[in-house]
């Protein structure tokens, strides 16, 4: 389950954040999830329950904002929305499509005191 480990990850953001601004307790993280980030949101709720205990970021409540999959067609140039993975382009059919959009995750935003 990699997603224990990027609730960690997310969590030495939290805390090098917080020594670098100053604060001493998060309450709403506002995390970009991309669609195409092959991320199980569930798990990493859980995880982030998990590895956040004793930290400034306890009992933080996680926001996930999903971004909407976006590619471009190596063959006809052509961008759209891409709902999955290995997805064929609409216009001219080619499976040479290049992920610009929507696979990658990022805290977005921190509620602090």
């Amino acid at each position: 389950m990699h997603e224990i480990s990027l609730a960690e990850s997310m969590l030495q953001l939290i805390e090098d954040a917080g020594h670098q601004q100053g604060f001493t307790r998060v309450k709403t993280v506002w995390l970009e999830i991309g669609q195409l980030a092959c991320v199980e949101q569930e798990s990493l709720r859980f995880g982030f329950d998990v590895v956040t205990r004793g930290s400034i970021a306890e009992q933080a409540r996680l926001e996930i904002i999903e971004t909407a999959g976006q590619g471009r067609c190596g063959k006809c140039a052509q961008s759209f929305p891409l709902t999955a993975l290995y997805e064929s382009c609409p216009a001219c059919g080619n499976y040479d499509v290049e992920v610009t959009g929507g696979d990658g995750m990022r805290v977005k935003e921190l509620e602090v005191e």
